[in-house]
C-alpha cells in the first residue's frame, strides 16, 4: 500500500476534512453503576445514548484490562508478519474467515488489512441469499500458526467481550421497557464475529478512508481501539462528523441496524467511518453481535401499536447477511442490500 491506487479514492463529497476541531464527543458511561442500587440511572443513560447518538463509550466494563492490552499486542504481532505469512490464512468467498487486505465499503476499497474469526465455531449459514434455497453451509475459522498464543488470546478476549455484549443487550432491553432477557434467545446459534483491523499510514489521507461511511448490519458492535484515533460518527442532530476520542481502557459501543428494526426506530443505527493519517498505524478490534441465521428480524410486538405501526417488513438475518457480504470482495454495479429495502413506506 505504498501509494494511493485509484480503487481507494473516495468521491469528493465523502472525503474526510482532516482539520482537527474540538467537538463534544459521544457519551461516556460508567458500567460500574450496574452494581449499585440505582440501576435505573444506568438504564436511562444507556437509553439516552442510544436515542441521541447510537454510539457511546463504556468504562469499568468488566473486560480485564490486561486482556485488552494482550489483544492489541496480538493484533500488532499478526499484522507485522510478512505478507506471505498472512496470506496463508487468506479468506475468500468460500471461507470468509481469516486474513484479507482488499475489502470494499460502498464499492470503494478500504485502506486497511483485517483478520476475521467466528465467535461460535463452526457456524451454519445459508448457502445463498435466494429465499427459496434451503441449502446450508458450514463456516469454520482458520488460524495462523504464528504468532504463538494468537488463537488463545483472541478466543479469551472474545469470551469476555461476549459476556459484556449480553450485559449491554439486557440494559438496552430495559431502556426500551422490555424484560432484561428479551433479546437473549435470538443469539443461541449466533453468527457473531470478531475482527482485527490494521490501518497502515496512508500517503494521501485526504483522498482515502480506512473504512468508508456505513452502518453496522448487526445488533451491537463493541470496539477496542488504540490511542491513535480515526473513528468518526455522523451526529444525528446536524450530520457533522464527530471524532471518537480514544479514552484509556474504554470500549466503544454502537447499536446496529437490527436494534433499529427491533425498536421500530426508537433507536437508530448511525453512519460512521474511519479516517487515516500519514504517520501512525492504527489498530482496532470490533466484535459484531449477529443473531442466529434463522432469526426473522422485525419490530418487536411489544413496541408497536396503532399509533406506532411496524416500520419494517420481517427479513431473515442469515439470508440478509449472505447477500450483504458479497460486496466485501468486489465492486458491484448495484448498491448493497440495506434494511431500508424492508422499510414500510
Amino acid at each position: 500500500m505504498g501509494e494511493v491506487d485509484q480503487a481507494f479514492i473516495q468521491s469528493i463529497e465523502h472525503r474526510a476534512n482532516l482539520d482537527t476541531i474540538e467537538i463534544e464527543g459521544i457519551p461516556l458511561i460508567d458500567l460500574s453503576l450496574s452494581h449499585t442500587t440505582d440501576i435505573n440511572l444506568l438504564v436511562s443513560e444507556i437509553g439516552n445514548a442510544c436515542k441521541n447518538w447510537g454510539f457511546f463509550q463504556v468504562i469499568n466494563h468488566g473486560v480485564p484490562l490486561e486482556l485488552l492490552e494482550k489483544i492489541k499486542v496480538a493484533a500488532k504481532a499478526f499484522f507485522d508478519q510478512p505478507m506471505e505469512e498472512k496470506r496463508k490464512v487468506k479468506r475468500d468467498e468460500v471461507n470468509p474467515m481469516g486474513y484479507y487486505e482488499s475489502e470494499h465499503t460502498k464499492n470503494v476499497r478500504d485502506w486497511k488489512e483485517v483478520f476475521d474469526f467466528l465467535i461460535k465455531d463452526p457456524t451454519f449459514l445459508p448457502a445463498s441469499p435466494e429465499l427459496e434455497d434451503d441449502e446450508m453451509r458450514t463456516l469454520s475459522n482458520q488460524w495462523p500458526e504464528n504468532p504463538p498464543q494468537f488463537r488463545e488470546v483472541c478466543q479469551e478476549y472474545a469470551r469476555e467481550v461476549e459476556k459484556l455484549g449480553y450485559k449491554l443487550l439486557e440494559l438496552i432491553a430495559l431502556s426500551l421497557g422490555l424484560p432484561s432477557n428479551r433479546f437473549n434467545g435470538y443469539f443461541e446459534d449466533q453468527l457473531s464475529r470478531m475482527r482485527l483491523n490494521l490501518y497502515p499510514p496512508c500517503p494521501c489521507p485526504e483522498l482515502a478512508l480506512g473504512v468508508g461511511r456505513h452502518k453496522d448490519a448487526g445488533a451491537l458492535t463493541i470496539v477496542a481501539q488504540d490511542d491513535v484515533g480515526g473513528l468518526q460518527v455522523k451526529r444525528k442532530s446536524d450530520g457533522v462528523w464527530v471524532p471518537v476520542k480514544p479514552t484509556p481502557n474504554a470500549l466503544v459501543i454502537n447499536v446496529g441496524d437490527i436494534i433499529q428494526v427491533w425498536s421500530n426506530e426508537a433507536y437508530e443505527s448511525v453512519e460512521h467511518r474511519v479516517v487515516v493519517n500519514s504517520e501512525r498505524e492504527r489498530f482496532s478490534i470490533p466484535i459484531f453481535f449477529f443473531p442466529s441465521h434463522y432469526v426473522m428480524v422485525k419490530p418487536l410486538e411489544e413496541l408497536v401499536n396503532e399509533g406506532n405501526p411496524p416500520k419494517y417488513k420481517p427479513y431473515n438475518f442469515g439470508k440478509f447477511n449472505v447477500a450483504r457480504n458479497r460486496s466485501n470482495y468486489k465492486k458491484l454495479e448495484v448498491q448493497n442490500i440495506q434494511i431500508s429495502d424492508f422499510k414500510i413506506i
